[in-house]
Parts: structure tokens; C-alpha cells; sequence
């Protein structure tokens, strides 16, 4: 083995410490990950040139992306116990099953329709967040609902969060977004239909996919058509948003009528109910919507930051990472903020209406507390282990590794991975984006490949790569009731999204061979 083969090795073995520790011992994700955490630094101090000055600093950035994460999650967790303790979960559960008693379709429903609206809207883990306990509330497994939720939502991580993740593609690149909107819209518009078939699948497996065929496949259609359309006319911003909310509105007349005669008797739930029941969802909506839509709020809004400079920082190897900022958090329209928001006006609402006592707020701030301490700790020494390897080219070294192993037939192929591996290791897409594109676009000059697709391949593998990402699984659990059971669940969430991402990577060949 020569020197690269042991680098590429090397940098490797924090993620793969990582999988046998969670996969082949089922430690709880926050043993696992400050176990992971500690091995990453010893390595990267011993074979990658780290010091203290670089672990410090890494820290810090470390403590700021993961405040950003778990701001999200602490209010989405106090938000869902709010309704639980309210009793309305159970309403929606017995709205859902009046509307339509097909699994299938309360499937699709809320495991890919409406993660896939919020993602449009907010992203930022908010969809798995808030649809995964409502798939649970229906009589879904806790891990059937994280499955369905993280894969109904990832065909729209790129052009979700008001395009967040194109946006960088674009700055890394440098071209323009026209150019790479085509290639980019038509991959996700194929890939749309597929999640909503494999939601299908799993809400209710081949019986679903039957009875519900003409319905997954309209719904696809006006998905990804929608996309195609607003994203290549330089509407990226609302490509997931609109067609979302188009297709949750023709699902719902849809269910409506075709299952108006088929409720039983007492199962009925009045308008009045229902509106009471989904009153936090629609304040989530609407104020995102408000916030995000409107510029002159969200400017102003945007304007309030917490963000610190960091000075540049070297490796004893002479690896550099330039002066920058740190994470910038716009805590006024952050998304935990706009969760916190809706928090606040669905508390006062459900006390004037009785639903709520005057000693509830206390043991719904108990539960999120103490279901949220090892998440807290996972998503910390995740990040952690994320900043140290792109400060000390451990990232780069496993991207360039698995660029240079493949031939130029072969690397198209291979470019989704690059892209997941991006996304699983820093949990986003946008920093994938970031770290890879622009290895992605020299290969694909050096290889004379279409260097849009190739970068399409790069950002749709890094958004189903986003839901293989530790403190996304995480946060799932979370949400579920499966804290420190993340072993039995990111087996079935790596083989799903592996699978989408090798289809990603099929039909970047099959694109390219037509081009």
C-alpha cells in the first residue's frame, strides 16, 4: 500500500469507526459519535498535522453549527409535545383515517407531500421534524415514519430552503444558474417520482403501489413538472414550494372525494375540530411563508446576526483554511425561531380553548429537556468531527481518492457518491455543494464530460446524501421516540438512500450517453 492508499485509508476511518460502531455494535448515537469524535482528533493530530490552536478554533466553529442545528430541534420537540399534551395529534390521526383509510395514500400524504412542502419553505431538518410524529400518530412504526419522511422530502433539498443549496452550486461553480437549472430540475424530476413511489412501498408495500398508481404518478407529474418549470425559468426560489402546496391541495380533493362515503359512523371529526387540530401546522406555514416570501421582513429580519471571525488556520503539513466567518445565525427568522414562534401562539390558543392547564408548560419542557440532552451531545461531537476533517484535507483527500479509483466511463457514476459522502459527513447539502463542486467540475473538464450534469450528480446525490447524515438520523429519532436506538435505524435509511443515490448516478450515465 503506498502513501495516498494509506491517506485515503486514513481519512476514511472516522467515518467507518463511526457505521461499525453504530451498525455492528447498536451503540446510541452519542456514545458512538464522542467515541468517533475523540478518534477523529487523535488521528487527525497524529498523521494530519492538527494542534491545539486548530482543535480550539474547529471547536468553536463546531459549537455554532451545531447551536444552528439544535435550535430546530429543541422547538420542534417542544412543539410536537405541545400537541401531544393537548390531545390534538390524535385528532389529525382520526381526520387522516376518516379522509381516506387507504395506508397508501396517508403515505403519500404525509410522508412525502408535505415534507416535501416543507423542506420548499424551511428545510433545514424541519420536515422530518414535524411529519415523522404525525406519520407515527396514524399507526405508522416510528421507523417507517423516519424512512418515508426523510426520503419523501430529499428530491427537494436543492432547490428547497428558498434554493439554498443551488444557490451555492452556483457560487462554487461560477456559472450561471440558467445553465445548470436544466440538467439539475430534469435529474430531481425523475428522482421525485421514484421517492414517491418508494414511500408508497413502504406505507403499504406492493398493494400500495397498485391501488394508489395513477395517484403517485399525477402527483409525480405535477411535482416535477412544476419544478422543471419555475426552477429553468429562473424561479428556483418557489420550484419546490408551489408545486407542493399545488399537490397537497389536488391530493386532498382528491382523498375527499373519493372516500366521502366511506367513513364509519363516529369516526366523523367537525370542521371546527379539525381546524383546532392542525392550527400549529398552519401558523408554521403561514409564518414561514411571511418571513421567508416577503424581502422586506425577511431582509430586515436577516439583519440580526450572531457570527464570529475566525483567523486563518494551518496544519503543521502546511494545509491552510483561510480567515472566514463563522457560522452566521440570523436568529430572528431562523428556523428554530419560526418553530418557537408558532410554539408561543399554538400554547396561547390551546389555553384560552381549554386544551392546555396551567402546569402543562413544565412537563413539556421536562420532556423536551430530557429527550433532548443526548441528541444534543451526538449533533456537537458529529459536527465536530466534520470541522476537524475539512480543516486538515481529510475531506478532500477521500473525494479526490474515489475521484481518481475511477475511469471516465465510470466516473459519472461515482460523482452522486462524492456528493453523498460530502453531505454525510458535514449534514448538508449546501457544504457539500461547497467542499465538491469545484473537484467536480475540474474532473469533468479533464474527463470532457457535460460539467452541468456532472454538477447535477454532485448536488442530487448530496441531497439524498443529507438523509444518510448522522445528526439528521438523529434528530429523527428524536422526533420519534428513538433516542439512543439510531443503530436500528440508519441501517434501513443508508440502504434506501445508497440505492437513490446509485439511481441518481445511472441516470447522470444514461444522460450523458444521450447528450
Amino acid at each position: 500500500m503506498d502513501i495516498s492508499d494509506l491517506s485515503w485509508l486514513l481519512a476514511a476511518s472516522p467515518i467507518l469507526i463511526f457505521l461499525i460502531i453504530m451498525l455492528g455494535f447498536k451503540w446510541g448515537g452519542s456514545q458512538a459519535s464522542m467515541l468517533s469524535w475523540l478518534f477523529t482528533g487523535t488521528i487527525a493530530w497524529i498523521f494530519f498535522g492538527a494542534d491545539f490552536k486548530l482543535f480550539g478554533y474547529t471547536y468553536v466553529k463546531a459549537f455554532l453549527l451545531s447551536i444552528d442545528v439544535l435550535l430546530i430541534i429543541w422547538n420542534a420537540l417542544f412543539l410536537y409535545y405541545l400537541t401531544e399534551q393537548a390531545g390534538t395529534i390524535q385528532q389529525i390521526s382520526l381526520w387522516l383515517s376518516g379522509l381516506t383509510n387507504n395506508r397508501a395514500k396517508q403515505g403519500i400524504f404525509l410522508g412525502w407531500l408535505f415534507p416535501s412542502f416543507l423542506q420548499g419553505i424551511g428545510g433545514f431538518g424541519v420536515p422530518v421534524a414535524v411529519a415523522a410524529p404525525l406519520l407515527v400518530s396514524t399507526g405508522f412504526t416510528p421507523i417507517q415514519a423516519l424512512v418515508m419522511a426523510s426520503i419523501g422530502h430529499a428530491w427537494g433539498v436543492t432547490f428547497g430552503s428558498m434554493a439554498s443549496s443551488f444557490q451555492s452550486l452556483i457560487a462554487v461553480s461560477g456559472l450561471s444558474g440558467l445553465a445548470l437549472a436544466p440538467a439539475t430540475a430534469t435529474l430531481f424530476s425523475i428522482m421525485v417520482l421514484i421517492s414517491g413511489l418508494i414511500v408508497t412501498w413502504i406505507a403499504d408495500g406492493f398493494k400500495g403501489l397498485k391501488s394508489t398508481f395513477p395517484f403517485t404518478i399525477t402527483l409525480g407529474i405535477l411535482l416535477g413538472g412544476g419544478q422543471y418549470l419555475l426552477a429553468t425559468k429562473g424561479l428556483w426560489i418557489i420550484s419546490i414550494t408551489v408545486p407542493a402546496l399545488a399537490a397537497l391541495l389536488v391530493s386532498f380533493l382528491w382523498m375527499r372525494l373519493s372516500h366521502r362515503n366511506s367513513l364509519l359512523a363516529g369516526e366523523q371529526i367537525y370542521s371546527k375540530e379539525i381546524a383546532i387540530a392542525i392550527f400549529p401546522y398552519v401558523i408554521l406555514v403561514g409564518l414561514t411563508l411571511i418571513l421567508n416570501l416577503i424581502l422586506p421582513i425577511r431582509n430586515l429580519l436577516g439583519s440580526f446576526t450572531i457570527s464570529l471571525n475566525f483567523p486563518e488556520i494551518s496544519t503543521s503539513l502546511g494545509d491552510i483554511t483561510p480567515a472566514e466567518n463563522g457560522r452566521n445565525i440570523a436568529y430572528l427568522n431562523h428556523p428554530g425561531e419560526i418553530i418557537f414562534l408558532s410554539s408561543l401562539f399554538t400554547y396561547i390558543f390551546y389555553r384560552v380553548r381549554g386544551l392546555l392547564k396551567k402546569g402543562d408548560v413544565q412537563l413539556i419542557l421536562k420532556r423536551t429537556m430530557l429527550n433532548s440532552v443526548d441528541t444534543a451531545l451526538t449533533i456537537f461531537a458529529m459536527v465536530g468531527i466534520t470541522t476537524i476533517m475539512s480543516h486538515t484535507r481529510m475531506t478532500n483527500i477521500l473525494a479526490e481518492g474515489i475521484s481518481r479509483s475511477v475511469q471516465q466511463i465510470l466516473f459519472p457514476l461515482a460523482s452522486p457518491f462524492i456528493g453523498a459522502l460530502g453531505s454525510i459527513i458535514t449534514g448538508s447539502n449546501t457544504n457539500s455543494n461547497v467542499l465538491f463542486a469545484q473537484l467536480q467540475m475540474r474532473t469533468a473538464e479533464l474527463l470532457n464530460l457535460s460539467v452541468p450534469l456532472v454538477l447535477a450528480a454532485q448536488t442530487a446525490g448530496g441531497a439524498f446524501g443529507s438523509i444518510m447524515a448522522p445528526a439528521k438520523v438523529v434528530l429523527g429519532c428524536t422526533t420519534v421516540g428513538l433516542v439512543n436506538q439510531e443503530g436500528k435505524v440508519i441501517g434501513k435509511i443508508l440502504a434506501y438512500g445508497f440505492s437513490l443515490v446509485l439511481m441518481v448516478g445511472i441516470l447522470i450515465m444514461l444522460m450523458i450517453f444521450l447528450d
